[in-house]
């Protein structure tokens, strides 16, 4: 089918797209207020590094259970109100690390904050696989990139106001009203049911749908190797959160201020590169893109290893984060299209796996550079993508894609929403 120029589509989907990018771009402000205070909040909490660790790990399991309740619900009640109820909680929830005074209650606030995200994480991915299936041209790397774009204006934010010495509590507090209010502006365009994908229209009660084993109505091997593939390339981008700018500074013996660069240097090509790779998936296809962008993203770690020098290091990062960029979206572009009414426990399982992976990326090259060197621990990065190189094929489009909305696809629509 012949993709739509941007003179076809629909303003109401024009309007999907916007709401849906609003809401990525939210998540990651909203993470970075989290993220971006940690030291504030360890410091006021007086938790240690190994508290931490285990406080992460917390926030950690119970985003895994927030992701696989919401693809269970998504399933029974559609992707549009599990995401706008998932937002408003974060919105919630986010003010609640800040307010912490000791251990207990900070992991209370941990285990809220890390279920309202996991939730939202999943359903705004099925909204984004709902709204690509309409425009039928890849643009989930964009949404991506607003996800991005979140996460520095988050921290910038941050920056800014401890800077100015604006109160955390304050700065949260606004963050966490900004989100009401873009909820709300989204709430109305979030995508609706799909033609096609309405299993009440071909006479299947969704509740029996999703109460049955789901997995019976997927292709069980390629979801097994998709959250393989989610597992390692996360696993690999958690290594650069966590490692990029330590490794400048240590491997180096730079200032703290240039190994900020490094991680900065990823972060942006990220950004730059997920907002316009979507034309280059539509051309060459998803599968060349993890197979391409997964060798570059390995000359890249490479280049961080083997430099002599930080300058060259710091561009090595840069080219990481320029492979990685589009490789993530296409998983969860592939993980979304394997079932029509079960995409949310589709999509739930490869995120979930992502996210282990996210979570166990640090720890891994933690306990080989403890062991032998920093350097030799992020060649974990380079079997997690020569991992996905090897299985870059998965993504291949399935079959014939579902059909595209007649119409709206925002709350104007005629039948309610669903995945």
């Amino acid at each position: 089918m012949t993709a739509p120029t941007p003179s076809s589509i629909a303003p109401t989907l024009r309007r999907s797209r916007r709401s849906v990018g609003a809401i990525f771009a939210l998540n990651g402000f909203l993470a970075a207020m989290w993220v971006a205070h940690i030291p504030v909040i360890s410091a006021r909490t007086e938790v240690d590094h190994d508290q931490l660790g285990g406080l992460l790990l917390l926030l950690g399991a119970s985003a895994f259970v927030g992701m696989q309740v919401c693809g269970r619900l998504i399933d029974r009640r559609g992707s549009r109100p599990v995401t706008i109820g998932a937002a408003l909680l974060l919105s919630a929830v986010i003010i609640t690390p800040v307010l912490a005074v000791d251990a207990l209650t900070l992991a209370a606030a941990l285990v809220a904050f890390g279920f309202a995200n996991g939730c939202l994480d999943v359903s705004m991915n099925a909204q984004a696989v709902v709204v690509e299936r309409a425009y039928r041209r890849p643009i989930m790397s964009s949404f991506h990139g607003f996800f991005s774009a979140g996460s520095l204006v988050g921290s910038g934010v941050v920056a800014a106001t401890l800077w100015a010495d604006v109160g955390v509590i304050l700065t949260v507090a606004c963050a966490a009203m900004t989100g009401v209010g873009v909820v709300a502006w989204s709430a109305r365009g979030l995508a609706g049911r799909e033609v096609g994908t309405d299993a009440s229209a071909r006479g299947v009660d969704v509740a029996d749908t999703a109460s049955t084993k789901w997995w019976r109505t997927v292709d069980r091997r390629r979801l097994v190797l998709l959250a393989v593939v989610a597992f390692a390339l996360m696993l690999a981008e958690g290594t650069a959160y966590d490692w990029s700018a330590l490794h400048v500074v240590e491997t180096f013996g730079s200032a703290e201020a240039v190994g900020a660069i490094a991680f900065g240097a990823f972060s942006a090509t990220m950004t730059v590169a997920r907002f316009v790779i979507d034309p280059v998936v539509g051309s060459v296809g998803p599968v060349a893109v993890v197979r391409y962008g997964g060798l570059l993203g390995t000359a890249g770690i490479l280049i961080a290893v083997l430099s002599p020098v930080p300058g060259l290091a710091i561009v090595g990062w840069g080219v990481f984060g320029l492979g990685l960029a589009g490789l993530i979206p296409q998983i969860f572009t592939a993980a979304g299209n394997l079932s029509g009414e079960s995409s949310g426990r589709t999509i739930s399982a490869v995120v979930g796996c992502g996210y282990l992976g996210m979570l166990a990326g640090p720890a891994v090259v933690g306990f080989i550079s403890s062991r032998t060197s920093l350097n030799t621990g992020l060649l974990a990065a380079v079997v997690a993508l020569v991992l996905a190189v090897a299985l870059a094929p998965v993504v291949r489009p399935q079959g014939a894609r579902v059909p595209a909305p007649r119409g709206h696809l925002g709350e104007g629509a005629r039948s309610s929403d669903a995945t």
